[in-house]
């Protein structure tokens, strides 16, 4: 018999209507999950929400832009409406960028990266958390190898993830004994549009992803991780072998670690 650690499971889910966050859904549903599902754009979201119920499980759109408190702390509202409880809270929605600091001609891509990525979590977990602790719930970030290790062309991006970790860490340790578990989640490259969709020197998206998404990792193999580390309860979760191998070598050889990350940028992959 199938394991469905997530089945009448309610969640909380943001950044769901495209990438990683839209694939989770679907797996999600699959587990027969109840679906709270946010993302600014309305019709892609209700396309994801649709899809799920497809699939068998319960799904609300929730359009919401995590940048504004409001409307985080009003998905909280309407997910609790719906199901009468949050059980996970998955913080996903996210934006990137693809640019070297001194390339930046609008320094408002870093306060909007930041808005997103960083206090976009903030804000949905401090408005869920009273739901979450009467739950004995999960709260799962997705952040990526840049809030572990400085890369090139992401500095905004890489202190927005790495003030993830900072928050998540330490909230985990607020909550000892309370029932509730922060799991962080660090991903390498993974096939989604958020670099087409990130922000270059202008200010401006992309429109083409300078990686080749061919040779990364696959949105589904992504997702599916990620949920059996939240279904686990596990503490954090470092994806690829090249992500492991670079937190030891920061350690004994951190100059080598930039060297990685530069390379890695230049070969997109």
């Amino acid at each position: 018999m199938r394991r469905e650690p997530f089945r009448d499971n309610a969640v909380v889910l943001t950044g769901a209507s495209r990438g990683i966050g839209r694939e989770m859904a679907f797996e999600l549903a699959d587990q027969g999950a109840w679906l709270a599902l946010a993302a600014r754009e309305s019709g892609a979201l209700e396309e994801v929400a649709a899809e799920c119920r497809q699939r068998g499980g319960r799904a609300v759109a929730i359009p919401a832009d995590v940048a504004e408190e409001a409307q985080c702390a009003a998905l909280v509202a309407r997910a609790v409406e719906a199901f009468g409880r949050i059980d996970t809270l998955i913080n996903n929605a996210g934006i990137s960028m693809w640019a070297r600091f001194d390339e930046l001609r609008d320094l408002s891509v870093c306060e909007r990266i930041m808005r997103v990525n960083y206090l976009g979590s903030v804000y949905c977990t401090w408005h869920a958390l009273p739901h979450l602790k009467q739950a004995r719930g999960r709260i799962v970030g997705v952040s990526s190898l840049t809030g572990k290790t400085g890369v090139p062309t992401r500095s905004a991006y890489a202190a927005s993830k790495h003030a993830m970790a900072g928050f998540f860490d330490s909230l985990r340790i607020e909550l000892a004994g309370s029932g509730v578990t922060v799991t962080m989640v660090y991903p390498d490259f993974v096939a989604t549009e958020i670099r087409e969709r990130a922000f270059g020197a202008d200010g401006r998206p992309l429109g083409a992803s300078p990686v080749r998404e061919a040779e990364v990792m696959t949105v589904e193999t992504c997702a599916r991780r990620i949920l059996r580390a939240a279904a686990g309860r596990r503490r954090e979760l470092v994806m690829t072998r090249r992500g492991k191998l670079g937190m030891w070598l920061k350690l004994l050889a951190p100059a080598l670690v930039d060297r990685i990350a530069r390379r890695a940028i230049e070969q997109g992959r």
